[in-house]
C-alpha cells in the first residue's frame, strides 16, 4: 500500500485524524528525510507506548515514509521490493506454526513476529521460509500494507 499513497500518506487517514503531539515530536526526531525505518518506528513504540499502528499513523499523517522493513518487505531502495529469497528447506515445526497463524490464507506481520521470537529466529529468517513455502504477508503492524 505504501506505493500506492507515496507523497499523500496522510490520504490514508480522516481528513480529521488527530496524532498524540508526544508521539509526533518523537517521529519527526527519529525520521531523516522524511523516511523512518520500520526498526526506529518500533523503538518510538517502545519509548512512547504508543501502538505500532498509531505510530505508523503518526508517520503517515507528517508524510514521513516508513523504510527497511524488518521482514525485509519494502524500503530497501528504489525498485527493490522483497530483498530474502527462499530458504532451503522449512522445517515441519515452523511450517506449521505459519500455517498456523494464517488469516485468509496470508500471514499478519505481527504474526511473522511472533513466530520468529518462539522459534528464535529473525524476521528474514520467517520471511524466508514464507518465500520458500508461498505464504504471503497482510496487515503490517505500522499500517503500510
Amino acid at each position: 500500500m505504501t506505493h500506492e499513497y507515496e507523497g499523500r500518506y496522510r490520504t490514508k487517514h480522516a481528513p480529521h485524524t488527530r496524532t498524540d503531539p508526544d508521539v509526533a515530536k518523537i517521529v519527526r526526531e527519529k525520521s531523516r528525510d522524511k523516511h523512518l525505518t520500520c526498526k526506529s518506528a518500533f523503538g518510538i513504540v517502545h519509548e512512547s507506548g504508543a501502538s505500532p499502528d498509531e505510530v505508523g499513523q503518526v508517520a503517515d499523517l507528517l508524510e514521513i515514509k516508513i523504510t527497511t522493513c524488518q521482514l525485509g518487505l519494502f524500503g530497501y531502495g528504489r525498485k527493490k521490493r522483497n530483498i530474502v529469497g527462499p530458504a532451503e528447506k522449512v522445517s515441519a515445526e515452523l511450517e506449521e506454526a505459519l500455517r498456523k497463524g494464517l488469516v485468509n490464507g496470508k500471514l499478519p506481520c505481527k504474526g511473522a513476529w511472533e513466530v520468529a521470537d518462539r522459534f528464535g529466529l529473525s524476521k528474514m529468517e520467517i520471511t524466508a521460509a514464507c518465500e520458500r513455502l508461498g505464504i504471503r504477508f497482510s496487515r503490517c503492524q505500522l499500517g503500510t500494507f
